[in-house]
């Protein structure tokens, strides 16, 4: 059987020819992305109309995601034109979190048509900029909540954001646009380090202490008046779902409809998994390393998991890398880790747990030298590779399945 793995924006196919699985994405029927994105425009929850939101507000703040989302943000905003066109003071904030700044062409992206006409009153958030932040006060989980000052000097904020999966703060979306979006690097560092718990996890909101940390900070920013529009994806990045209106309500909605997407059964635990991280979040290793854990949740113990992913701009952060290369196995991780944390250790900290559990090979265009830093077995060819890993499976005398995840960045398997 062959099967189609995305790797950069084109497709590789895989012969299959062992027992195996593939895990995906549902397919969901939808209808017309434009007609979608007026029906929930006309239909805000919780909410008035965003027209009289427009026009009882002085100025307005739109933040919206980078380009590590594919959220549909350019089709929105193209929508809103004629409304942003008629406000005196508009203004852009993109939500980069700890990522760094789009490039022109990302700009181009993440704002389609309108960029031209709006490009002069785009800002995007520097998480490392310390003056440009102001303090809102702590969390139940001791985190100091520092958010970019804009967001409170323009009080009435219009968020777009995408709900999918995410694998330690549950979900993406909503709340997730002010932290860790326009945190500060402190803050999302001290948010960040509860990643470590065991009960963050995808699909995981209540207990969870990412997700807790993100819900007291909207409790510090009650006093702000906000108009949510959250869109939910297909695995293709089609638009399926969006929900206006209230950042709370439009969340919990949107939630659901993202269950019905990207919560797909899994029959058994596979000792290969083989995830891909598709375009764009393919972006670099940091963003790709969500697809291996949302892979591990179908590796049986002392199995292989096959990262494809083209990592096109390299590693990203490069704080776990530099703790994975610096520890000779990944316990070593794990004790290095417990000495003291840093932004980025979350990352290679799960990573760990996954090298201590099983085999990681990777196909990548990244250096090879610099995957086995990442503790990362590497290969240039996914064919090669997935046989190499049926042939170490049958010298183990073991029969190979294999659980493949073509979009394993946004597809949660759910065992029976």
């Amino acid at each position: 059987m062959k099967i189609q793995i995305p790797y950069g924006k084109q497709f590789v196919d895989l012969e299959v020819e062992i027992p195996h699985e593939v895990v995906a994405p549902n397919f969901v029927e939808v209808k017309t992305g434009s007609n979608i994105i007026d029906e929930a425009l006309n239909n805000p929850i919780g909410m008035g109309s965003l027209e009289d939101f427009a026009r009882s507000s002085e100025r307005i703040l739109i933040l919206v995601n980078d380009a590590t989302r594919p959220t549909p943000t350019a089709k929105v905003l193209l929508k809103l034109r004629d409304i942003l066109r008629s406000h005196d003071d508009v203004r852009f904030l993109v939500a980069t979190g700890a990522h760094r700044g789009p490039t022109e062409d990302e700009f181009g992206y993440i704002f389609g048509e309108i960029y031209d006409e709006f490009r002069d009153r785009i800002f995007v958030h520097d998480a490392r900029r310390d003056e440009d932040m102001e303090f809102l006060g702590v969390s139940g989980n001791g985190t100091k909540i520092y958010l970019n000052r804009m967001v409170n000097e323009s009080m009435n904020i219009i968020v777009i954001g995408s709900v999918e999966p995410h694998y330690f703060a549950g979900y993406t979306g909503g709340r997730k646009a002010f932290l860790p979006g326009v945190a500060s690097y402190r803050t999302i560092e001290m948010n960040h380090k509860h990643a470590l718990s065991d009960a963050a996890q995808p699909l995981a909101i209540k207990g969870n202490p990412v997700a807790e940390d993100m819900d007291d900070a909207m409790k510090l920013l009650k006093h702000l008046n906000i108009y949510s529009i959250q869109t939910v994806l297909t695995a293709d990045h089609g638009l399926y779902a969006m929900v206006a209106g209230d950042i709370f309500k439009s969340f919990d909605i949107a939630v659901e409809k993202a269950n019905e997407v990207f919560g797909a059964k899994c029959n058994r635990k596979g000792n290969i998994v083989l995830t891909a991280a598709p375009y764009p979040m393919d972006i670099d290793l940091y963003q790709s390393q969500k697809a291996l854990e949302n892979g591990k949740l179908a590796l049986e113990e002392g199995g292989i998991i096959i990262l494809v992913s083209k990592c096109r701009d390299g590693v990203g952060d490069g704080t776990f890398l530099n703790l994975l290369c610096s520890a000779n196995t990944c316990e070593d991780v794990m004790c290095r880790i417990d000495e003291g944390y840093k932004l980025g250790y979350h990352k290679a900290a799960k990573m760990a747990q996954i090298g201590v559990y099983a085999e990681m090979w990777a196909v990548s265009d990244l250096h090879n030298d610099t995957l086995r830093m990442a503790k990362l077995q590497p290969s240039k060819d996914i064919q090669k590779t997935f046989d190499r890993a049926v042939e170490k499976i049958k010298s183990q005398n073991k029969d190979p399945y294999a659980v493949i995840l073509p979009q394993g960045s946004l597809t949660v398997p759910l065992l029976k």
